[in-house]
């Protein structure tokens, strides 16, 4: 997409070297007729593609810049790619700039779909749902149809204890074990043993 700084059309916007020092074209403003060729909604600016200025159709379509403060529209201010419109523009030092634009006959812009993707829209990763009261994976414990069920480990799931003290998950931690499940040990192996038998002397 080269400069359109230099671009001719018939019987205005002469390029530099025909024209000397600025004149008062460079501040007269101009009636384009044309389609959105792209717009970046994140930065809020992009190009239409000028098929009619002033009326007269043109042999090849000319880039006008357009920024989202310039677009006839309400909410977030945008362009479709390919959408309609009419624009009046300027030539500039830059090239050349809409100043207003709209939708044919002076409507509102359409506008893209699409909107900036920021910190604030992510989505959040579902981690499985599941009840807390039961276990169960088809329901919240809102929704859960049991009596409030005694507190677990969410670990092994055992009643005896809770998460923190969970022997299991603890020798699993510990670097020994490589992480392998091993059978129950700690307060549970311990409260399914008898005591070792006492010695008199």
């Amino acid at each position: 997409m080269g400069s359109v700084s230099n671009q001719e059309f018939p019987g205005v916007c002469k390029t530099e070297e025909d024209e000397g020092p600025s004149t008062e074209e460079d501040s007269q403003s101009f009636h384009g007729v044309g389609i959105c060729k792209w717009f970046n909604v994140r930065m809020g600016f992009g190009f239409l593609s000028m098929t009619d200025r002033e009326g007269v159709p043109l042999d090849e379509p000319v880039d006008v810049f357009v920024h989202q403060s310039k677009l006839h529209m309400e909410g977030f201010r945008s362009l479709k790619e390919g959408e309609a419109a009419e624009f009046t523009f300027k030539k500039s030092s830059k090239g050349l700039e809409s100043q207003k634009v709209t939708g044919p006959g002076g409507i509102h812009c359409v506008g893209s779909e699409r909107r900036p993707k920021g910190k604030k829209v992510q989505k959040r990763r579902s981690k499985g749902d599941r009840c807390y009261n039961c276990g169960g994976l088809d329901h919240h414990a809102k929704e859960c149809k049991l009596p409030p069920q005694p507190k677990k480990c969410h670990f092994c799931q055992s009643i005896d204890h809770m998460v923190a003290n969970c022997p299991i998950k603890a020798q699993q931690s510990s670097p020994g074990s490589q992480g392998k499940p091993s059978p129950l040990k700690g307060d549970e192996e311990l409260s399914h043993t008898a005591p070792p038998p006492e010695t008199s002397d």
